[in-house]
């Protein structure tokens, strides 16, 4: 899991300084720094081509780092872009022909500090090697100036980017260790080794641990530590499914998206599911919708931000002409826009004869009356498309 390093505040009204809050992450390999622009336009006339604003030091993966920010570019083939740099600070007794790092880099527009939602655009991913004579990574042209300023990304002068970094170790025994971590804790999940919290959900019996859940969830760490916690021996969580229940603790124990149920289980001879290659596509991709939609729900349920982000984003890949009115009316009823826009975006572009199918369905009925100005949004798109 990644480790929250800090957070840097670029100031256009300051003469665009910047202030660091770090947070020492220590020898975690992965981590990510924050970095919030404020006064956009100030840093844009106060900072010429190649010049940055840089951040104070974050450590992670047991080195110190920092971000340059270029609101005009680094250079002048890069003039109309905003450019971002990361450095590794080398110490002066490093030996620099012993000194070489390997780390994958990447940074992300985020929509909400505070929930971590990664925006679709501008992320860039790869893996750079730091020595001595190479000590710095960046994205030259990480957003074109016009379009960010055009953008709901800039909101109030202001906005957000997310550098993560995940140092790859040469130290094999480091690296084992690390790649065994999920797997230890999906053994404590198993083997229920100082469980002690009991939930019951629809009928089935699930053993956790209090600190892991509350941890990875502000929902549980209210339910389980907070003036009103459960004192009951077994929790009851209602309106749930216990394979969904499963699927969430594996994910708050390893982070690791979990599977269809029928994966994800440990006995795969379950009733009423057809044999192996039996099974349709149609079926299957039925399946797999409703799976997406009820992790969605949980994950909203229980502020599991980054599952509920990557729930969005498969929902919208799995978006068609039958299913469209029901997750828009989902990603209504739990204030989604990204997964709202991207149902939109797909009815916008339908034909005359394909949005019929879709006004057929019993999701249209839903949407309709139960959330009467989505329809005016729907025929809004439309009517824009219809126009250009």
């Amino acid at each position: 899991m990644s480790m929250f390093t800090g957070v840097s505040i670029v100031d256009g009204d300051k003469q665009s300084s910047c202030d660091t809050s770090a947070i020492y992450a220590g020898d975690a390999d992965s981590g990510y720094h924050l970095l919030m622009v404020r006064g956009y336009l100030r840093t844009k006339e106060e900072l010429p081509t190649g010049e940055s604003a840089r951040t104070g030091l974050f450590t992670m993966g047991g080195h110190d780092w920092y971000v340059e920010y270029y609101p005009n570019g680094i250079n002048k083939d890069c003039a109309d872009f905003i450019s971002l740099d990361v450095t590794l600070l080398f110490d002066d007794d490093d030996d620099p022909f012993d000194m070489v790092v390997e780390a994958k880099v990447s940074f992300s527009l985020i929509d909400q500090v505070e929930k971590q939602n990664l925006m679709y655009i501008c992320q860039v991913r790869k893996t750079s090697t730091f020595s001595s004579s190479a000590i710095c990574w960046g994205c030259d042209k990480f957003v074109r100036r016009d379009a960010l300023e055009r953008s709901s990304d800039l909101k109030g002068d202001c906005f957000t980017i997310r550098c993560d970094i995940m140092v790859v170790r040469k130290d094999s025994k480091s690296q084992d260790a690390l790649a065994d971590m999920n797997q230890h804790f999906s053994n404590l999940l198993q083997t229920k080794v100082g469980a002690d919290v009991t939930f019951e959900v629809s009928g089935e019996r699930f053993a956790a641990h209090r600190c892991v859940l509350a941890a990875r969830s502000k929902v549980f760490m209210a339910q389980l530590f907070g003036p009103m916690k459960e004192t009951s021996t077994v929790i009851q969580i209602k309106d749930m499914e216990a394979t969904v229940f499963r699927a969430l603790l594996i994910f708050i124990y390893t982070d690791i998206f979990p599977l269809r149920e029928e994966e994800i289980m440990e006995e795969d001879e379950m009733s009423g599911v057809m044999e192996e290659g039996q099974e349709d596509k149609p079926a299957k991709d039925e399946m797999t919708l409703q799976y997406l939609q009820n992790m969605f729900v949980a994950a909203d349920r229980f502020d599991l931000q980054r599952l509920k982000f990557i729930c969005e984003k498969r929902l919208s890949e799995h978006i068609g002409v039958s299913s469209v009115m029901y997750t828009l009316a989902l990603a209504e009823q739990h204030q989604c826009q990204g997964l709202k826009e991207a149902c939109l975006k797909f009815m916008q572009v339908q034909s005359p004869s394909c949005l019929q199918q879709v006004m057929a369905t019993n999701g249209w009925d839903h949407v309709v009356s139960t959330y009467p100005s989505v329809l005016k949004e729907i025929i809004a798109k439309i009517a824009l498309n219809r126009c250009k």
